[in-house]
């Protein structure tokens, strides 16, 4: 998704607009731009390189990309990505929205990463798109949680993401269509949980049924109801059960207290020893946690659906993922968009000139942006 060539000045910071006015006046120079990032990352470049080829072919010139790292490398903080180079005229105007196009990728690909690595044998879906500012953001995402999952793939044989919401990105996980079954509204227009079911399965007969249980706050009685009247899709694998209850309360038949006691069965090693608050949250609080997961499969399997999968969702970052790993909690499925950064200025990219007409030249502080010699 790219800019208008004719929107351009409108999206430019300004004092780059009058820098390429003085560059048009006084000369244009050869110049060298390292591009890198405050905090460790995934390189995680294609959608900003796309915009630079097709503004260089809008403008019929070239740029030089020199790649210190391939797409899906971690990259360490302040480390260069790339080295851009071209006509300091064509560049100058170009660092808005080619950083814009790099930073937030680059983060929610590492967090993207880091759930996939802490859970390598549970799939996710990426599901952020309605929390996103819009179409490009939701690709830019999108793209992300692909190139965080393929290294993650690569590097434990992680399962990673299969799949998100929206056609618009399903490209970008090897799919046509994006997926997902029903969400609250459905339930509520039905009337049951069940109902809801049997409304979807008539419309699409031959999907596989994922059926939300929380929104009668049963979602115990209402997994095993929808389990009953879908006996044959149960076993053959083919229905989901999906806990999405949100923070405010304790799902069906647990709470802290019961809580604690499903996890000592378990997983006893999960609650044992020191954990902070956040930690304890993600274990035994409120909503989607390590002890429900657990309470929830144990009930399905006691009544004969060991095959029904658990699909969860509500707040899964990074840091629940680690938890919900240590916990080993019997997740099929993660539904998620809580992989983008919760601190946006983690997200700025920074691009700075190292060079002019092939001379090194950097901003006092930002030497280490210079290209290493290769006599060391």
């Amino acid at each position: 998704m790219q800019p208008d060539p004719k929107d351009l000045p409108r999206l430019t910071d300004a004092y780059f607009l009058r820098t390429k006015e003085v560059v048009r006046r006084f000369g244009d120079r050869e110049v060298t731009y390292a591009i890198f990032m405050r905090r460790p990352v995934i390189c995680t470049p294609q959608l900003m390189v796309d915009f630079l080829e097709a503004m260089a072919a809008e403008r019929q010139t070239k740029f030089a990309i020199e790649f210190n790292y391939a797409e899906g490398d971690w990259v360490g903080a302040g480390e260069p990505l790339l080295y851009l180079s071209g006509s300091l005229y064509h560049l100058v105007d170009l660092e808005t929205v080619y950083l814009q196009k790099l930073g937030p990728a680059c983060v929610a690909a590492y967090n993207a990463y880091a759930m996939c690595v802490d859970l390598p044998k549970t799939a996710f879906l990426a599901m952020d798109a309605r929390h996103c500012a819009g179409a490009e953001m939701a690709e830019m995402m999108a793209y992300a949680a692909s190139v965080g999952s393929a290294a993650a793939r690569r590097e434990v044989g992680a399962v990673g993401f299969v799949g998100n919401a929206t056609d618009a990105t399903a490209r970008f996980f090897g799919n046509e269509k994006g997926r997902g079954t029903m969400p609250h509204a459905l339930i509520g227009y039905a009337g049951s949980t069940v109902r809801a079911a049997e409304m979807f399965h008539e419309a699409f007969p031959d999907e596989a049924l994922t059926v939300l249980v929380d929104y009668f706050g049963l979602e115990v009685s209402d997994a095993l109801a929808v389990c009953r009247r879908f006996p044959k899709l149960a076993e053959n694998g083919r229905l989901s059960v999906r806990l999405d209850t949100h923070g405010g309360r304790y799902i069906e038949e647990l709470d802290l207290a019961r809580s604690y006691d499903v996890l000592e069965k378990h997983v006893p090693q999960a609650i044992r020893g020191y954990r902070t608050e956040a930690e304890l949250r993600y274990l035994v609080g409120t909503g989607v946690t390590a002890a429900a997961l657990w309470h929830v499969r144990q009930r399905l399997d006691a009544a004969g659906f060991p095959k029904v999968r658990i699909v969860a969702s509500s707040g899964f970052t990074p840091a629940k993922c680690r938890m919900m790993s240590v916990a080993g909690a019997p997740i099929d499925v993660v539904g998620t968009g809580s992989y983008l950064p919760e601190l946006w200025t983690e997200t700025y990219a920074t691009s700075d000139i190292v060079a002019y007409d092939g001379n090194p030249l950097v901003k006092k502080g930002r030497e280490f942006l210079l290209r290493k010699r290769a006599d060391g």
